[in-house]
């Protein structure tokens, strides 16, 4: 897949808002449904203007959307596929990690054996 530089910017950015754990944190609360701001501050014990701020982000890049309700605003999941994206790069850092644990663990047998 080529991409211009544009697109490699816009896909840059989308990686960027990803990249932050609070956010991850609001993405996973928003999982079960959509919250307003004091429900999520709630739920993930951050504070209001950081919840806000992190909010905005995600909704820049279509991650999540906002929509009022009387006179709150709720947050809802705009794109599920964000959940799809998380599983695929934690399956990979789990096969990542295990093989750093074997070849740790042929390390240090070899450590041993040649130590003896």
């Amino acid at each position: 897949m080529e991409m211009n530089s544009g697109a490699l910017v816009q896909l840059a950015d989308y990686f960027k808002v990803l990249a932050e754990t609070n956010r991850l944190e609001i993405l996973c609360c928003l999982k079960s449904g959509s919250k307003n701001v004091t429900e999520i501050m709630t739920e993930t014990g951050l504070g209001q203007a950081n919840v806000s701020k992190h909010l905005k982000l995600l909704a820049q890049v279509g991650i999540v959307a906002r929509h009022p309700v009387g006179v709150s605003v709720y947050y809802e999941i705009a794109d599920p596929l964000i959940f799809d994206l998380c599983e695929l790069v934690c399956a990979r850092l789990s096969v990542s990690l295990e093989q750093r644990s074997e070849q740790l663990k042929s390390i240090g047998i070899s450590a041993l054996q040649s130590s003896k």
